[in-house]
């Protein structure tokens, strides 16, 4: 038996069964997608990066896509952001490049789910985003809308007391190969923060997100006293110029919010919001990245670099859930988001947290009704308290929700949260699971392409071709190993039956005398 997964790359076989995943392109743009060749002759495609792990961490570079970039020093500026140009109703190759990736393949505009067309007219109305930092040539064009596939973000990152260089980028690795849609470097408290990132973004992709306060404050030596808002701006544009494709940014947190925080019984539990609130109360001031809201829209600008407008308020436990502390920010993030549109700059919501499942759908329509339907990225929500150790459950049962009602992505959260920093079998666990989450949510919108992979799935259950089940599987290697664990020593792999039901009580073969008798 063998069975090897490498990002993407599934090859399955066994004296009567050869089951492939295989890389393919479709169209001069080469968008990649790998597809699944069953053993009946079906063919299945599913999205995919083109990056190589056989070489990893390093990525090639693509071509230049940007219709007006230019040098300023020793980094690429945009004159135009994928806003302005949807606006001005300018199509660019990464909008074309996404319509084929959201319609599963087709190419044909007559064809397609998705076209160009439509793409560049959520853009403009400030519905849907492609991060995509000049900067960063080793990312490909995704978009993040509620039109769209839902999509899964992966948080990596080192500490101060867990993890190191090498593990991060095995932690990368393992998102990729469990297919995250953009990833984000959350490292706090180490040496050499910036050479980290550059190494991520060099061997990343998709999409790098930062929050720029953590390594702002690192340069201040930990010291909140003195984290002023020119070592901030320094960062953020240090961090542009790098090539990350999108910011968050707790420019929302402001000061008329902070007695609504103290009424909770968690308070403020973001990390980049617990930053800029500290730094509130130490100067006696507002937030300083509202009071320069506008010079980080010029650096965004400048690089298109994507505005994640994060919730510093967000609810940490279901006591603090939808009160005047996180319904207030949302207000004031809604005002920013349309700052962001006017200026050129590609912005999307962050969202909670901590919510009970019956205050899901309206925190959906209030950021709807707030940011004009900007799109909305969640963490979670986790729908209890009371699982440590299981929270990647916890929060894709709210995430699959949520993201049925609109949310275009999922932040994931993985069985460490609360606990420890996550590992890279925590990174797997975590993907996977709102993977499912994203993926269900998809099926609920009937979204093209969603339900092909179930369907084909159904018919290889009914037709006991197990090697086709494992291949359309999330993890084939498990689907495998959990059915080969329990089957007879010397069972052969086209056996008409599972350890579950055995060979005398098998619904399925019933289903197949209910046929010949009425079909």
């Amino acid at each position: 038996m063998l069975m090897n997964l490498l990002y993407g790359v599934v090859s399955m076989s066994s004296s009567k069964f050869t089951t492939n995943i295989n890389r393919i392109t479709v169209s001069k743009l080469q968008v990649p997608f790998n597809e699944i060749t069953l053993s009946n002759g079906e063919k299945i495609l599913t999205s995919c990066v083109s990056g190589d792990l056989n070489n990893f961490p390093n990525q090639p570079r693509h071509e230049e896509r940007y219709k007006d970039a230019y040098t300023d020093g020793d980094v690429k500026k945009v004159r135009k952001t994928q806003l302005d140009y949807a606006k001005e109703g300018i199509l660019t190759e990464q909008m074309e490049y996404v319509a084929i990736r959201e319609s599963m393949g087709v190419d044909d505009v007559n064809k397609m789910a998705f076209t160009p067309d439509d793409i560049l007219n959520t853009i403009a109305q400030g519905r849907a985003v492609i991060p995509s930092n000049v900067n960063h040539p080793e990312t490909e064009p995704m978009i993040i809308g509620s039109k769209y596939a839902v999509k899964v973000n992966a948080n990596i990152g080192a500490s101060q007391l867990s993890s190191n260089y090498t593990e991060e980028l095995e932690k990368l690795k393992f998102s990729l190969m469990y297919g995250a849609d953009t990833v984000m470097d959350l490292s706090v408290g180490i040496e050499g923060i910036p050479l980290l990132r550059n190494a991520i973004l060099r061997a990343s992709p998709v999409p790098l997100g930062t929050v720029p306060a953590y390594e702002a404050l690192d340069r201040a030596g930990g010291n909140i006293k003195n984290l002023t808002w020119e070592l901030f701006l320094d960062t953020v544009i240090a961090q542009a110029r790098q090539g990350v494709d999108y910011f968050t940014i707790h420019a929302g947190l402001l000061q008329q919010y902070l007695p609504y925080a103290a009424k909770r019984i968690l308070g403020i539990v973001s990390r980049g919001g617990s930053i800029m609130a500290e730094c509130m109360l130490n100067q006696d001031r507002e937030n300083m990245a509202y009071e320069h809201f506008d010079e980080l829209l010029e650096v965004c600008h400048d690089y298109d670099v994507a505005l994640s407008l994060g919730d510093g308020l967000r609810p940490g436990c279901i006591n603090d859930a939808c009160d005047e502390a996180q319904y207030g920010e949302l207000k004031t993030i809604g005002a920013l988001s349309a700052r962001c549109y006017k200026a050129g700059v590609q912005c999307f919501i962050e969202g909670p947290g901590h919510v009970s499942m019956d205050k899901i759908e309206e925190n959906q329509r209030l950021e709807e009704k707030y940011c004009n339907y900007a799109p909305f990225y969640t963490l979670g929500p986790l729908v209890t308290d009371i699982a440590p150790g299981y929270d990647h459950i916890t929060s894709a049962i709210g995430g699959a929700n949520i993201a049925a009602f609109g949310t275009a992505m999922l932040c994931y959260v993985t069985p460490s949260e609360h606990l420890a920093l996550p590992e890279k079998d925590d990174v797997k666990k975590g993907l996977i699971t709102y993977k499912l989450a994203a993926h269900a949510a998809d099926l609920s919108k009937g979204l093209y392409g969603a339900k092909l992979r179930d369907d084909a799935m159904a018919r290889a259950r009914a037709e006991f071709r197990w090697f086709d089940q494992f291949a359309l599987s999330l993890d084939p290697q498990h689907a495998y190993e959990v059915w080969s664990a329990k089957m007879p020593e010397k069972c052969s792999h086209d056996a008409a039956f599972c350890s579950m039901c055995g060979p005398r009580f098998c619904p399925i073969r019933l289903n197949r005398t209910l046929k010949n008798k009425y079909l």
